[in-house]
């Protein structure tokens, strides 16, 4: 089965084909989203938070973002892998992003890179791009800049903000980006953009009218309740499902019904007979090594 590549992508927002994004950060959780049929597997920094326990993404490094892209594109056959571009990982100048970028394409063999910024990063998106690295763009919201913006805030809500928000889209379509995360957007402005580029544009709390959607995984199923933003669809409590299961197992070991004859092995009760004299001895030894025979 062939990879869907970046081709592909474009060519749905022509057939006006929905893409179906998603994250995942390790291998089985890329397999059961490869299965489901989703388009693409984002590994994004967001494993600092949903994964690794940080407040932010901001601690995120590049060995991290390495690490689990390769375990996703181990799990998924189908889907193209996008690999997240961590806090300061592109930041310093394009002859480091290049670098970066290059590890993730050749160490993991993921299909893309995706980088926040939209004006701001053009350039760099424009050298990697020129390089032969597939990048999509990330506006509105870009979760490395929150300490700038004032926190988790939906952007674009002024004449202003929304004018340089179609600024920095037309400034990553021209760089050559194959398309872009629009994160965090009042949907009428996510939907203006969408009919004005010619590159498809991923939602996050953007509204119904973008080429695609992505969500976090561990929000999507019931796996991470410290924050639950409002853009997450909850398809699934497996946070419940689990905490009941693990409970049940607990009380299973503690009360003795757990392991049951079914998740045991038997022995050949000829190889027992002929342990019990040497765990006669062994016995002995022991308590003459404690001084229990004195």
């Amino acid at each position: 089965m062939d990879r869907i590549t970046t081709a592909d992508i474009r060519e749905m927002k022509k057939r006006g084909q929905k893409i179906v994004m998603m994250t995942a950060y390790d291998c089985p959780t890329a397999r059961l989203v490869d299965e489901a049929g989703a388009d693409m597997i984002l590994v994004g920094d967001t494993l600092g938070m949903v994964v690794l326990g940080y407040d932010s993404t901001l601690p995120v490094t590049m060995e991290d973002m390495i690490h689990h892209t390769k375990a996703a594109v181990r799990g998924s056959k189908r889907a193209m892998v996008v690999g997240d571009m961590p806090f300061m990982s592109y930041q310093t100048g394009w002859q480091d992003a290049m670098r970066n970028a290059a590890r993730f394409l050749q160490e993991t063999g993921c299909g893309a890179v995706k980088l926040e910024g939209g004006v701001r990063s053009s350039e760099t998106v424009k050298k990697l791009v020129e390089a032969g690295i597939p990048v999509m763009g990330h506006i509105g919201l870009t979760p490395q800049s929150v300490n700038q913006v004032g926190g988790f805030k939906v952007q674009g809500k002024t004449p202003a903000a929304a004018v340089q928000l179609m600024h920095d889209a037309q400034a990553l379509e021209q760089a050559g980006a194959f398309a872009i995360v629009l994160e965090l957007l009042p949907a009428p402005l996510a939907e203006l953009l969408t009919e004005r580029l010619s590159v498809p544009t991923i939602g996050i709390g953007a509204g119904v009218h973008c080429d695609g959607q992505v969500q976090v995984f561990h929000d999507l199923l019931g796996l991470y309740d410290q924050f639950v933003p409002k853009h997450a669809g909850r398809y699934a409590d497996l946070g419940a499902i689990i905490r009941d299961a693990v409970a049940r197992y607990a009380a299973d070991v503690r009360s003795g019904a757990f392991p049951t004859e079914k998740q045991s092995f038997k022995m050949d009760p000829a190889a027992l007979a002929e342990l019990s004299p040497l765990a006669t001895t062994d016995a002995i030894h022991r308590r003459h090594a404690l001084g229990l025979d004195a």
